[in-house]
């Protein structure tokens, strides 16, 4: 079990006061088997009257609005976890989906809907025909065949830290070679969609618990990652990023069907464009 204290900072410059609209902040980690929260606070300032609620997909959101105008907007979110994510999980998958293909029970298909079906348009079917390349026989390992699947988007895509807001599309990952945690979860999702697999995007933070870091990418930072269905076993989590599966090293905050939906900070101001000076986003993760 890893003791951790997760510490993100926001801060946007203005080049003079504006309207600040309100902003929606996916920042309070999901307690899930795997992570327990201990502690969680948030500071805004300017100060603003604060709002919690769940989405749909069950994520804590704080809705946070303003009044006047003003030149800085500073978040900082402070959370205490228990991470007790196995290093080697087992994964107790359900006997008739052990092998690829299967057919989900009736009421999982219904409910996993649009997380089954691919989001973004393959005319060519390139994507399509990238991703069957996996499947090396009509009836193959299930949980081998997803491995298979995130190992080739590690192997296929160089990882670049990437700051900037936006996410490319899975062909565009595939056309450029290179893209961040997103770009490469959200190319595992949509590859594993086109077989049928029902998956999501996740949001949050990688820690690492080895001194020197090796083989891990992406660790002091937001993170980003893609959990897929499978029955008996529920949502498993795929870093494609650093070819891992299960759980440990990571703590969740969001997930839902698309990337854009897990960000942790969305909100808008009222002024002109170049208005925004700076952003910045420090994160710290650390084990007590």
């Amino acid at each position: 079990m890893a003791l951790l204290r997760i510490v993100h900072e926001t801060t946007y410059t203005y080049r003079g006061p504006v309207g600040l609209g309100p902003h929606r902040l996916r920042l309070r980690p999901i307690e899930t088997k795997d992570l327990r929260l201990t502690a969680f606070d948030l500071q805004i300032s300017p100060h603003a009257e604060l709002d919690w609620s769940t989405d749909v997909w069950g994520n804590a959101v704080a809705t946070a609005r303003f009044k006047g105008q003003h030149d800085m907007l500073w978040i900082r979110s402070e959370a205490d976890v228990e991470q007790r994510g196995p290093a080697w999980p087992v994964f107790p998958i359900a006997g008739d989906a052990t092998t690829f293909p299967f057919l989900y029970h009736p009421d999982d298909r219904i409910d996993l809907g649009a997380l089954s079906l691919p989001h973004h348009a393959d005319d060519m079917g390139r994507l399509t025909a990238w991703t069957s390349g996996f499947v090396m026989a009509p009836s193959t390992d299930t949980l081998s065949l997803l491995k298979d699947i995130s190992s080739g988007v590690a192997d296929a895509i160089r990882y670049e830290t990437r700051e900037a807001e936006g996410t490319q599309s899975p062909l565009e990952t595939l056309g450029r070679g290179v893209g961040s945690c997103r770009d490469l979860a959200v190319l595992f999702a949509e590859a594993v969609r086109t077989l049928g697999f029902g998956a999501r995007l996740v949001s949050g933070y990688l820690h690492d618990d080895d001194a020197d870091g090796v083989g891990v990418i992406g660790a002091g930072a937001t993170h980003a990652w893609a959990e897929v269905f499978l029955p008996g076993a529920g949502w498993i989590p795929f870093d494609p990023t650093n070819r891992s599966v299960g759980s440990a090293r990571l703590v969740p905050v969001a997930v839902a069907r698309s990337i854009g939906q897990v960000s942790p900070v969305t909100g808008s101001f009222a002024g002109a464009p170049s208005a925004l000076v700076d952003l910045e986003v420090d994160v710290q993760v650390k084990a007590d």
